[in-house]
């Protein structure tokens, strides 16, 4: 087995003598010389793998296994070629087991400003990191912010996060004729007389919920869109009676689902550890699949009569 060590590769600096090679790490290729991490390419080294800019906006992603056998950057044995992320072991197909670490929350700097990033429905949950106080990105209005405001700015001018930073739900508010400047939590917003699109902020809730709570009890899909609260599911959800909570859907899913355990079905939280999810409501479909993942079957649904659907998110 590798371990992982960044560094001490020839044409890195600053470089360091004496690294042995099994210290030599397979996620960034290379292989051995002179008992030292080698990044060339020869007839020990790998290919290497190019690490791709984490994406902020809610786009579908390659399932992932929680079997290290399943992944590129740690071949097994190292004379063979890393397999095809998409082609995941025998084993782990008849386990039918499933990894999503989509999130809603998308991860911002101080300065991003809500008119560049918010683009389609996904726009309402953000995380921001500490010590925007000290930032420089403007903040334009106050309760009803100008869209070129820095999101995680106004959060702070609203009180909804501190200066150590955190969660917290965007809402959009249409067109307001002015915008009125202010001094609120150490941020001096500006004002503008001049008609443009406008957002609130506030605080992201948390709520401890059973197995057999639906989004349809919770919070169902309507127009204005509004946000549903942080999840917290219990443990052990996939025990639970599947005729009282039902999974209908894969991927997208019935608001009549129990959220948990479509939660699992999902691979957002496991069976038997439970934990925190996001929950986004959507507009009703026509069709739900069946599909038999991480133990959970759930059923397939045509043409439902009414309801809603919804899509399930990790928090890490």
């Amino acid at each position: 087995m590798f371990h992982v060590h960044r560094g001490n590769w020839w044409g890195h600096a600053p470089y360091k003598h004496g690294t042995p090679c099994s210290s030599c790490p397979p996620s960034y290729g290379g292989g051995c010389k002179d008992n030292l991490c080698y990044k060339g390419q020869d007839d020990n080294s790998y290919p290497l793998q190019e690490e791709t800019e984490e994406n902020n906006f809610i786009e579908p992603e390659v399932p992932r296994t929680t079997n290290p056998r399943a992944r590129a950057s740690r071949p097994e044995p190292p004379s063979f070629p890393a397999p095809a992320p998409t082609q995941p072991p025998a084993e782990d197909l008849q386990k039918n087991e499933m990894v999503n670490t989509q999130q809603m929350s998308q991860l911002v700097t101080c300065d991003t400003k809500l008119r560049d990033q918010c683009k389609g429905t996904t726009c309402n949950r953000y995380e921001c990191p500490a010590g925007c106080l000290d930032a420089t990105g403007k903040v334009v209005g106050t309760v009803y912010y100008e869209m070129q405001s820095s999101v995680c700015r106004a959060g702070l001018h609203a009180g909804v996060i501190d200066n150590d930073g955190g969660w917290m739900d965007v809402t959009r508010q249409g067109r307001k004729d002015f915008f009125i400047k202010s001094y609120k939590n150490g941020v001096q917003s500006l004002g503008k007389y001049q008609s443009a699109n406008s957002f609130t902020v506030s605080r992201v809730t948390v709520k401890a919920i059973t197995c057999e709570t639906t989004v349809a009890q919770l919070c169902p899909y309507e127009r204005p869109v509004k946000h549903c609260p942080r999840l917290y599911c219990p443990r052990n959800c996939v025990e639970e009676n599947p005729h009282i909570s039902r999974v209908i859907g894969t991927r997208i899913y019935s608001d009549k689902s129990s959220i948990c355990r479509a939660a699992v079905h999902a691979g957002v939280i496991r069976n038997d550890v439970g934990g925190y999810i996001d929950v986004m409501p959507v507009d009703k479909r026509k069709h739900y699949i069946a599909s038999y993942q991480n133990g959970i079957s759930s059923e397939s649904l045509q043409n439902p009569p009414g309801g809603k659907a919804f899509r399930v998110f990790a928090v890490i």
